[in-house]
């Protein structure tokens, strides 16, 4: 499985965004210190209500990790299997007609038994009724022979092209078996990763179970802050850009006239590429968040429940281009751009792994699939902090 995955050391920076360690540890300090005084364990040992709410985030992080590997060994178990099914259907097919060559094969060896075929010149020119009828038999035979090797020949040939795809048939079934394995490995660190998060959250009393609700509503809030400052710096960053553009123009309208001509033919191709990715990404949206209230289930690809990178296929599958499968082969699926120049229909990546994805819907918001228990949903693009944005990138 570790053939699909980027190796990337930690504390990186991709178009702009940082994943540094150190920030992430002393962000996360710090929300922890502002929502409660005191988050030591309890005096019967117990972990207190943040350090649950961390081992349960992880865990689904760990259990969204091992989601990716699922879908990618699905996706190379169903490859495989259609390969073996070709090569199946082909070594039927060759071994049937080596069989009919080898019928053909005996064939003639009766007809050259029957015919004396197999009698010496001699004694062939001797039973023959006239010296016609010998030449007429020696002509006849000598046709079944240069026939008949031809055919030997061709058995040959087809015996060992029938060999050598039932190797190859071979090769691929123990690799289908690998990719089955890995399947179910994956499929098993999946469902060990929710059962731990599951009772864990069922150690909580009700009054912890409310704390716990108070924290995640206090990390929306300040997902949706940082969403909402987010949009202003793309605000400004359009505005200043729209007011660029004309100074620009009338830069070109002073210059020679090749020049102008030139720079008039970029800024409409520029401005066609973007309206046909807008065109293109409202599509996609559309389909999105159609999507909204569905149920996350891990491995999943619609119509009825997806995991994060099948609903970012799905929706951009319905505007007519095609993404990869998992979440480490779609963030090559395009172009990388900064966070501040994101638009609808991007996708933002998140973690270090890039085990995480949604599709930018704008204002700092997207659409995803969050985690298990949970359904697809409009969310902050920081709903986990800013520290785990991964990148984002222009698919179309």
């Amino acid at each position: 499985m570790a053939s699909h995955r980027k190796s990337r050391p930690t504390g990186t920076r991709v178009s702009g965004i940082r994943t540094p360690v150190l920030a992430t540890a002393a962000l996360t300090s710090v929300a922890l210190l502002s929502q409660t005084a005191e988050a030591t364990p309890s005096a019967d040992g117990r972990p207190s209500v943040e350090e649950v709410q961390k081992k349960v985030d992880d865990l689904y992080r760990q259990a969204e990790s091992a989601t990716g590997k699922y879908d990618a060994a699905k996706e190379r178990t169903a490859e495989e299997r259609k390969r073996v099914d070709t090569l199946l259907d082909d070594v039927a097919k060759r071994t049937a007609t080596l069989n009919t060559a080898r019928e053909e094969l005996g064939s003639f060896a009766a007809a050259q038994y029957r015919t004396g075929a197999v009698t010496p010149g001699t004694a062939t020119f001797l039973l023959a009724d006239s010296p016609q009828d010998y030449f007429d038999r020696t002509q006849l035979m000598n046709r079944l022979t240069s026939r008949q090797k031809g055919m030997v020949d061709d058995y040959v040939t087809a015996q060992a092209a029938t060999l050598k795809t039932r190797r190859k048939a071979v090769t691929s079934l123990k690799s289908l078996t690998r990719s089955q394995n890995d399947l179910k490995t994956a499929k098993s660190t999946v469902q060990e990763k929710l059962s731990a998060a599951r009772k864990l959250l069922s150690t909580l009393t009700a009054q912890e179970k409310e704390r716990l609700a108070a924290i995640e509503r206090q990390k929306r809030q300040e997902a949706a802050r940082k969403a909402a400052e987010l949009a202003r710096k793309q605000a400004a960053a359009a505005q200043a850009a729209k007011q660029q553009g004309p100074s620009t123009s009338s830069g070109s309208s002073s210059d020679s006239g090749s020049g102008t001509s030139s720079g008039s033919s970029s800024g409409s191709g520029t401005s066609t590429s973007d309206s046909t990715y807008a065109a293109k990404a409202a599509k996609a949206l559309d389909f999105a968040r159609a999507q909204i209230g569905k149920p996350y289930v891990w491995g999943a690809t619609g119509p009825g429940s997806y995991d994060c990178s099948g609903l970012t296929s799905a929706a951009w599958k319905a505007a007519g281009v095609t993404l990869p499968r998992t979440t480490y082969d779609q963030v090559d699926a395009g172009t990388t751009v900064s966070l501040t120049d994101a638009q609808p229909g991007d996708l933002v990546f998140f973690y270090d792994d890039i085990s995480h994805v949604g599709i930018y819907i704008g204002n700092g918001m997207m659409i995803h699939a969050p985690k298990p228990g949970a359904y697809v949903r409009e969310e902050s693009i920081y709903y986990g902090g800013a520290s785990i944005i991964h990148s984002v990138v222009r698919p179309a």
